[in-house]
């Protein structure tokens, strides 16, 4: 978890530096894992994390493309493990974000079946509870998309025990990414004195990083 909470302010002050939300083909993304890679290398990230939906196979062979990558003296960005798991919260279905777990744990096995599991597995305190079991960070995901307000949805992933939410995302989906102002201001602050992480993503689901 350290270098995650050591990455706190750099949220604000470096968004374009780390990406914790992205996709590849191994869910609804249009970029096969290295083609990713190459997209982080272009943009100079130094922390990426690939958040497919129910699925972690981009992470072996994005981990072994960013190995070649550095043998050859390229400087590649911190891979951490991600994953984008569908649940129930306060009756809403919403997204949460899974980072920097054991890749592989048995406790994300429900979540890795590449679609969103039933019954008690789907429920938002359950994922928190796996994801944190195996070793991971459990955020809500762009908390100003779903149908309920993200004041009450913030609220309840922070007493279910959550480490924090998606604080810059850009809304309005624009072809260059850029946080939506205001809103991601007022979710920033509202993580902050909740005492809970704050990151960042494009959520890119097309060719290019830089938009989603």
């Amino acid at each position: 978890h350290y270098p995650l909470r050591r990455q706190r302010q750099m949220c604000i002050r470096d968004r374009g530096e780390l990406n914790f939300h992205c996709h590849t083909t191994f869910s609804d993304g249009s970029l096969r894992p290295e083609q990713l890679g190459e997209e982080a290398l272009a943009v100079g990230l130094r922390h990426l994390a690939v958040t497919d939906h129910h699925s972690t196979e981009a992470f072996p062979p994005l981990q072994d493309w960013f190995a070649g990558q550095a043998a050859v003296g390229r400087s590649v960005p911190t891979l951490w493990t991600g994953l984008e798991i569908s649940c129930l919260l306060e009756g809403c279905l919403v997204h949460v974000l899974a980072l920097g777990f054991e890749a592989g744990h048995g406790a994300l096995a429900p979540y890795r079946q590449g679609c969103a599991p039933v019954g008690a597995e789907l429920r938002a305190a359950e994922v928190r509870c796996r994801v944190q079991a195996a070793g991971g960070l459990a955020l809500l995901a762009h908390p100003a998309r779903y149908r309920l307000p993200y004041q009450r949805l913030i609220t309840a992933a922070a007493e279910l025990g959550f480490d924090g939410a998606e604080a810059f995302y850009d809304y309005n989906m624009q072809s260059q990414w850029r946080p939506t102002p205001l809103v991601c201001e007022a979710i920033d602050s509202l993580l902050i004195n909740l005492g809970l992480l704050r990151s960042c993503g494009t959520d890119t689901h097309g060719l290019h990083l830089s938009g989603r």
